[in-house]
Formats: structure tokens, sequence, C-alpha cells
């Protein structure tokens, strides 16, 4: 195995990381679309809510099963990692958990239950995604912060939050823009307009706080050479809102042309986002505590665990790829019978 790989105390506990880190990604880009798309339910008529949540009802269990996989290779991989952040994170963990259920229990009993008994449904619907969402937002803030609880900490983890809440909604209307048609496509298109200031504003404030918060983190964004490495970040995500600013102006088009343009950008930017963190913070699981290195389980564990995540992860990605081609295309009048 060394001579294969070179020494698993290294290449393991990064693989993990990488396998995490990629997990998480899938996660927020997926699941955020469709916690968007429930984000903006007040803002539609009672009809374009049922096509709203047909749009995304293929999707949303499959979309969580990736946070399902980050948190158990957080777990396995990076057990003392795994207790430090959860410890950190106790109360909006459990504030997401709590959202996530009234989600999806909420998404069934909508459409099952008493017609009188809807609009509460749809009520506990639109909490439960925006809980979940605002959750995930303060959760990420304070990751940033360094995961202690300060009134300045908190006030940015809670900024954060309103930031990827509306984020969530942006790229969960660009997702409508997409999967819909007529005056809800329309009406997507509006939301998307509203909502990537939003966006501009979240990433700007991570952009700026980040190298703040750690000496670390300055050096490696403004030091040379480094600085070069993170350049192509932020040139090519101002791009990319300047497209998207651009595009939500052209659309809807005849025939639906470039109706997809704006979800893949507005993916795009995500990753660009996630990228950008994933190089500041690296090499910590836990914000200048605890390296990938330090906190990883014995090699001889992870060397069984990634016999299993070989067969695991492609079963999940294969599963994923095959709901979205399944169901590609406009979304359809939503029916349980």
């Amino acid at each position: 195995m060394m001579t294969l790989f070179g020494d698993p105390a290294i290449w393991l506990p990064w693989t993990f990381a990488a396998l995490m880190g990629l997990s998480i990604l899938i996660y927020v880009v997926l699941d955020g679309f469709d916690l968007g798309v429930g984000a903006l339910f007040p803002f539609a008529e009672d009809a374009e809510k049922d096509r709203m949540v047909a749009s995304i009802g293929p999707f949303w269990d499959a979309n969580e099963t990736w946070l399902v996989l980050a948190v158990g290779l957080l777990l396995v991989a990076f057990p003392q990692a795994h207790g430090v952040i959860l410890t950190s994170l106790y109360l909006p963990v459990a504030v997401l958990l709590i959202g996530l259920i009234m989600r999806g229990v909420a998404f069934e009993f909508r459409a099952k239950a008493p017609a009188e008994w809807k609009p509460m449904w749809n009520k506990v619907f639109f909490a439960g995604s925006t809980i979940s969402s605002l959750a995930q937002g303060f959760m990420l803030g304070m990751y940033i912060m360094g995961l202690t609880w300060t009134f300045g900490h908190v006030a940015f983890a809670t900024l954060t939050a309103v930031f990827l809440t509306v984020g969530y909604s942006f790229i969960g209307a660009c997702w409508l823009i997409l999967k819909t048609e007529g005056g809800l496509q329309k009406k997507a298109v509006g939301w998307a307009k509203g909502g990537i200031w939003g966006l501009i504003l979240g990433i700007g404030a991570i952009s700026i706080a980040s190298p703040f918060v750690s000496p670390r983190i300055f050096e490696k964004w403004f030091s040379f050479p480094d600085v070069f490495y993170l350049a192509p970040l932020p040139i090519l995500s101002g791009l990319l809102v300047a497209f998207l600013w651009w595009k939500l102006r052209t659309l809807p088009r005849e025939n639906d042309a470039y109706a997809w343009s704006p979800f893949v950008a507005s993916m795009t930017l995500f990753i660009l986002a996630f990228l950008g963190l994933a190089y500041s913070f690296y090499p910590y699981v836990v914000p200048e505590q605890l390296t990938i290195y330090e906190a990883a389980s014995h090699p001889s564990a992870l060397i069984i665990i990634l016999a299993g995540t070989v067969i695991v992860l492609p079963t999940i990605l294969a599963y994923t790829a095959l709901a979205y081609w399944v169901f590609r295309g406009k979304a359809r009048a939503l029916t349980y019978e």
C-alpha cells in the first residue's frame, strides 16, 4: 500500500476530506434548489404551488441522501471533528432536523389531507423549508467564525443564514425557470431577478469575512504567489453574476430556449464559492483547531471504510442520476393516483 499510494496517514484523510466535501457540495446544490422552491411558496398562487411541488417531487428525498452521506463520513472518518462540530452547533443542528421533518411531513400531507387542511400544510412546507435554510446558513456562518459563540460571531452567522436562504430561493427560482412554463415560469424569472442580490451579498459577506477571521487565511489569499491560485475563482464568479444578470432579462424566450442556462450558471456559482471555502480552510476540518490529519481515524479503519464507500458512493450517484434522467423535462400536474 505504501509503495502504491505513499503514506496512508496522508492520502487517506485527504481522500475522505475530498469525499465529504463532494457530498456536502452536491447536497448544497441539489437540496438547495428544492429548499429554495419551498421558501418561494408565499409568492405563488395555490395552483402554482402544486406545480412547484411537482417540480421537486421526484428529487427531494434523493437530494437529502447526500447530507446523510456527508455526516456519516464525518462521523466515521473524522470522529474527533464530528464531536467538536456537533457539540458547538447542537442547537442549529436540532433546528435543522425539525425543519426537515416539518418539510417532509408537509410534502406528503398537503396532497393527501382534506382540502380545507391544504393551506395549513402549505404554510408548514414553507416554514420547514425556510427553517432548514436558515439553520444551514447559521451553521455555515458559525463554522467560518471558528465555532465560537460570541455576539459578533452570532450576528455574522445570522446574516449568513439570511443570505443563504435568499441564495437558495434564487437557485430554486432558476430551477423553476427550467422545469415550468407559462405564467409560473415568468414569475420565477422575476423571483430570480430579485434573489440575485441576496446571492451577491451573501458571497460578498463571506468573502470579506473569511480572511479577517484567520491570519492564515489572510496570508493564503493575499500573499504571492498564492493570490494567483485563488484569482480565477472571483473572476469567474463575477463573470457568472454578469451573465445571470443579462440572461434573466432575456427570459422567457420562444420555444423555451436557454431556460436551462440560469440554473446551470447558478450551480456553477455555488460550486466556485464552495471551492473558495475549501481552499481557504484546508487542511483544517475544524477551523484553526483540528486538521484533517489530526482528526482522522486510524489508517487501518479508514481502509475498511473506504472499501464500503467505493460501493455506496457510485450507487448513490447512479440513483441520483437515474432520477434526474427519468423525470427530465417540464414538471407535470401533481397527482398521487
